[in-house]
């Protein structure tokens, strides 16, 4: 005789599936930002603005123009640029990443082929203006007007649809902006070399021992005024600084009237302590011609590379 089983009981009921928040369905899944590496695919010169391209999402272009346009403070677009490139590594190569299938090619930009015949108008009109005229303009202007035709042709191609030949341009661009610098800063640069080299300091104790001119090739020049006795004058000190490269200091008596013009290609200008390019500047005291707005030194610097200082004994 069979035992019956005992009968069978049922599992447990599974818990409920957890409903979703409310406020709407969840966020979609963002893939996490790519590391900050140099790109080679995407390169000019070292792959630094490709890199921060991919990194950014902002187009290469722009990063580039943008390290173009740092040169002209003080050059740190360089400095800049040379750091990244030194700290960004490189993309790393993978072997096993499937190559790219052919794709359709995009029709090129026309924006580079007319940068360059704006480029070449703009010269060739300024050269028929200044034949034409008694205008004379230098270097620096010829470069001047092609970097401005070439920086234009660039901001357009960074709007402009089209497979474009950035990397030409933005080369030429590079080159130009540094003839640009070299060009301002050796403007007159075969005068100024004459000058020799070494470090040169004058100090005339009278108005009539100090020259009409001092000129400097390379080193550093410092003028010393503060002897000079300004009761004795007849009429103002005139003399002028034309150095190459090197610090320019001049120091003047505290109590003159002094008109200063510095012109300078790179490096700062300090005029009595407030950054000035030039000007009338007052003295303090009561000797004569002082504060009566006639100028008992009228000194004018011309400096290629270097710092200029005008500065009270």
């Amino acid at each position: 005789m069979t035992t019956p089983s005992p009968p069978q009981t049922p599992p447990p009921p599974l818990p409920p599936f957890p409903e979703p928040p409310a406020g709407g369905t969840p966020p979609p899944y963002q893939p996490a930002r790519p590391p900050l590496r140099r790109s080679r695919t995407d390169k000019v010169i070292g792959g630094v603005g490709g890199g921060l391209a991919e990194y950014t999402g902002i187009d290469a272009l722009l990063w580039r123009v943008g390290f173009i346009a740092l040169v002209f403070a003080g050059g740190t677009g360089f400095l800049v640029y040379l750091l990244l490139w030194l700290l960004m590594p490189a993309r790393p190569v993978d072997p096993g990443a499937p190559q790219p299938g052919p794709r359709a090619v995009e029709p090129r930009s026309p924006v580079p082929g007319v940068t360059v015949a704006a480029l070449l108008i703009a010269l060739g009109v300024t050269a028929l203006v200044a034949w034409a005229t008694p205008w004379s303009p230098g270097p620096v202007v010829f470069l001047s007007i092609a970097l401005l035709v070439v920086g234009l042709g660039l901001g357009v191609g960074a709007f402009v649809a089209g497979r474009a030949a950035r990397g030409p341009l933005v080369a030429l661009g590079v080159l130009l902006t540094f003839a640009v610098v070299v060009a301002s800063a050796g403007h007159g640069w075969s005068d100024r070399t004459r000058g020799g080299v070494g470090d040169r300091s004058y100090a005339p104790a009278t108005a009539d021992a100090v020259r009409a001119d001092y000129r400097s090739g390379v080193g550093d020049t410092e003028l010393d005024l503060t002897g000079i006795d300004l009761a004795d004058l007849t009429a103002p000190i005139t003399t002028t600084i034309d150095a190459g490269i090197g610090d320019v200091e001049v120091v003047v008596p505290r109590s003159a009237d002094v008109q200063v013009d510095v012109q300078n290609g790179v490096g700062e200008a300090d005029v009595f302590g407030d950054g000035s390019q030039g000007g009338f500047f007052p003295g303090t005291g009561s000797r004569p011609w002082t504060g009566d707005s006639t100028p008992e030194i009228v000194l004018t610097i011309q400096s290629g590379i270097g710092d200029v200082t005008v500065s009270r004994g």
